[in-house]
């Protein structure tokens, strides 16, 4: 199973590689985060556009569950919004400041459901 993250208005550069230093602090995580680019050659842009996250279910997926949500309760100058897809193509997306850190794990955790429902 695949996660995508990406992060939705402002500067998500920034955001994305505190997101990328904080997953690889788990052992779980550690050699499954990827930094990636959708931008093609001779495109406009910062070339750093999302997470791509492998994991199997179980272990590593509960841990990545549990630590986009505690990240996502960190103190932050800026409003930040988070979009997860999965590997089937489904997305959500979590505003930090208007979930908790168990709301925000049990849509993370409804995604990754699904799609392990729809990938078997």
């Amino acid at each position: 199973m695949k996660a995508e993250i990406r992060f939705v208005g402002g500067e998500s550069v920034p955001l994305l590689e505190s997101m990328k230093s904080w997953l690889v602090m788990e052992d779980e995580l550690r050699g499954r985060v990827s930094v990636c680019s959708t931008i093609g050659k001779g495109d406009l842009g910062t070339g750093i556009d999302l997470l791509s996250v492998v994991v199997g279910s179980g272990g590593a997926a509960t841990v990545l569950i549990s630590s986009i949500s505690a990240w996502l309760q960190q103190p932050r100058k800026s409003d930040v919004v988070v979009k997860v897809t999965t590997s089937d193509g489904k997305s959500i997306e979590i505003d930090a400041k208007r979930v908790t850190t168990l709301e925000a794990q049990e849509l993370l955790r409804n995604a990754f459901e699904a799609d392990q429902r729809e990938g078997t």
